[in-house]
């Protein structure tokens, strides 16, 4: 009597194992096998991270294998199973692969395909086009749509994490850990004293170690000792958490009205202002969009304020960028003088602050929250809409973006339990974030996710700016994953023909136009994919926004912010108005204090803390591809990878400020918290 020999993993997280019934039924071409439970006497089957293998007996051979149907029911106390494949021996000793990498609920079927990856339109037999199908139309009803916020990308129908689809719930092991980083943050700060006293002062800029000395690095440090140097400022421009705002000048705007003997004392080529501007060495940060933003008014205690400022910068004869004037608004007159280098300290030094405080607001919620959290997640949905899981783009991208729904689900539920403290802290809280977003989606578009066409459209591509390391490995990191993706996609498409006539693609690339950024035609998502070129880019844009650009933007955030004056939360003055009015007494009042002061700290430590079971950018433990071409151009992936990690590693030996948020083995494969 033939016998196929049948092996089931489970999961390595922590209930993934089951005392539940589960059984197995292969579906091959001839015939299927009989419905088998998997048991051995005297065993415990299906424990965590266990590898059990079962005999299926037939009266003769199936065939060629299509399907293995997996189902669980109850027994005794419900707990559902995570398997993570099912391979089964053939009697003619061939192995077939079975990914799963999916939860088991009670009562429920789970049908499984082989490992490889095919397009719609290489399926040939019914009953795999049905499996496709049937997959799809279960997944549109449970993966659908929502307008969370009008003006905003769409995000998944579901108020709260456990609404979710099990398969895409955070692993239980992580669900708990930002709250868990949080609680460690505010203990390791012995900062809970604070959290009480908000509207408490703080007395002076030294006080503010008192929450920063117990946990720091070296670039913290750094930042606390030289915050006020000119320098700094510049240089969190190009390498700090919000890399993507400074732009070549090349041509002073009108509503920014500095003259050249404004500018004279920086400037060092005995050139005029204009002639810099004309050589290529005058850059501006403008925080327009913030113009108009509705300021926090959530704690009635404590007026918080919002300004949209404009900071020039110079790249002197020693190849430094520095800030040469800024304007804390955007509409020039006596009222909103320009502020320069050259006038009182404390002047300047609220002007940089105001500067960082503006750069925070538009980091937290454009930069970090619109371009990587919510653009993933929209991404996300369309994908499991519209491709099955054999699908070889599913395949790609599914590492990449799976959690990245209940991540940001976890962040609305959390904005609709729990106001207080969260909208009291930050100077946009209490719907200021909203109305940002809403104003930023008018002018995003797809060509800004594309990371060479960013920094291109800046300005910032010339090769003479120096030290700016984040475009620098910004590029390597995208090239890498673009020649993967193309070594992937050249696998399955031989041709454009194969792009056009791919039902699942078009269909997936046309939900994110006209249901992820429904309303939003201006900012040019394609609508359809037309060659291999097109859609290797697609997918690339996908990938880096979910695994480099969000790392780029997330785990420098203590480094930087934890010394609360290098980047104030929110500001509790309204920006000065005239010269010669600032002293420390105003710089202090200000300043956030000390409950804000201790939430922000708290968050930061939190926000950037790796997950234990981190899995970083080329590592794939989830074998979705088991054909060996993908395999191989994994390794090429991890070896181009490894090779930037070296170089980077080599680079930051000599610098006092090394960069590595976009060095490959620090960044997640994913939107990880």
């Amino acid at each position: 009597m033939p016998t196929y020999t049948v092996t089931v993993a489970t999961g390595e997280q922590r209930f993934s194992g089951t005392d539940n019934y589960v059984y197995i039924t292969l579906v091959a071409t001839e015939r299927c096998s009989k419905r088998t439970l998997l048991d051995k006497a005297l065993h415990n089957d299906l424990e965590r991270g266990a590898v059990d293998s079962y005999p299926v007996e037939v009266q003769e051979n199936l065939g060629e294998l299509m399907l293995v149907k997996l189902e669980k029911n109850k027994h005794l106390v419900l707990d559902d199973w995570y398997c993570r494949y099912v391979s089964v021996k053939t009697p003619d000793g061939d192995i077939v692969e079975f990914p799963c990498y999916r939860w088991l609920l009670d009562g429920k079927e789970v049908t499984l395909r082989d490992g490889r990856a095919f397009l719609p339109q290489d399926d040939k037999t019914s009953l795999l086009k049905k499996h496709r199908q049937n997959e799809l139309e279960m997944r549109r009803k449970i993966y659908r749509w929502m307008e969370w916020q009008p003006g905003f990308p769409r995000s998944i129908d579901a108020n709260r994490q456990k609404d979710l689809p099990r398969d895409i719930q955070f692993e239980s092991d992580k669900e708990g850990d930002f709250a868990l980083n949080y609680a460690k943050a505010m203990v390791n700060l012995c900062v809970n004293d604070f959290m009480n006293l908000f509207q408490s002062s703080w007395s002076s800029l030294a006080e503010f170690e008192t929450i920063f000395c117990t946990i720091k690095n070296p670039t913290s440090e750094y930042v606390m000792e030289h915050w006020k140097d000119d320098y700094i400022i510049s240089y969190q421009f190009l390498n700090g958490c919000n890399p993507g705002m400074i732009q070549k000048c090349t041509k002073l705007p009108d509503k920014f009205p500095v003259t050249n003997e404004m500018v004279a004392a920086s400037l060092k080529r005995n050139l005029t202002l204009e002639q810099e501007v004309e050589a290529g060495n005058i850059f501006i940060v403008d925080y327009e969009v913030l113009d108009g933003i509705k300021a926090n008014c959530t704690d009635p205690q404590t007026r918080q304020y919002i300004t949209a400022p404009i900071c020039l910068l110079y790249k002197n004869t020693q190849n430094k960028i520095l800030p040469i004037a800024i304007q804390l608004g955007q509409t020039p007159g006596e009222d909103c003088p320009i502020f320069l280098p050259t006038d009182g300290e404390y002047d300047w030094l609220l002007a940089k602050m105001w500067v960082r405080s503006s750069d925070f607001q538009h980091h937290q919620t454009v930069t970090h929250l619109l371009r990587t959290h919510l653009i993933s997640e929209m991404f996300a949905i369309a994908m499991f809409r519209h491709l099955p899981a054999v699908h070889p783009v599913y395949k790609l991208l599914i590492p990449h973006v799976r959690f990245t729904i209940a991540i940001n689900t976890k962040a609305r539920e959390a904005l609709i339990c729990d106001h207080g403290l969260f909208d009291k802290a930050n100077a946009i809280g209490g719907g200021g974030h909203v109305q940002l977003i809403q104003k930023v989606i008018k002018t995003l578009t797809f060509r800004s996710l594309c990371f060479p066409d960013m920094i291109k459209a800046c300005g910032m591509d010339d090769k003479n700016l120096p030290s700016y390391f984040y475009r620098d490995d910004g590029y390597q990191v995208w090239e890498a994953i673009k020649s993967f993706v193309s070594d992937v996609v050249n696998i399955y498409y031989t041709s454009d023909e194969n792009v056009r006539m791919d039902q699942e693609i078009q269909a997936f690339v046309q939900d994110v136009c006209d249901f992820g950024m429904k309303d939003f035609s201006h900012c040019e998502f394609p609508r359809s994919l037309k060659s291999c070129t097109e859609l290797i880019e697609y997918l690339t844009v996908i990938v880096f926004a979910a695994s480099a650009q969000h790392s780029a933007v997330n785990f420098g955030q203590y480094n930087w912010y934890s010394w609360i004056p290098n980047a104030p939360s929110t500001m509790r003055q309204p920006p000065p108005k005239r010269k010669g009015l600032s002293n420390m007494t105003l710089i202090m009042d200000s300043l956030p204090d000390r409950g804000r002061s201790s939430w922000h700290l708290g968050a930061n430590w939190a926000l950037t803390q790796y997950q234990e079971r981190e899995i970083y950018l080329g590592s794939y433990p989830d074998q979705h591809f088991t054909e060996k071409p993908v395999r191989a151009a994994m390794e090429e992936f991890r070896k181009k990878l490894a090779d930037i990690s070296s170089a980077i590693r080599t680079r930051n030996e000599k610098e006092i400020l090394p960069y590595d948020l976009l060095c490959p083995d620090k960044i997640p494969n994913s939107v990880a918290i």
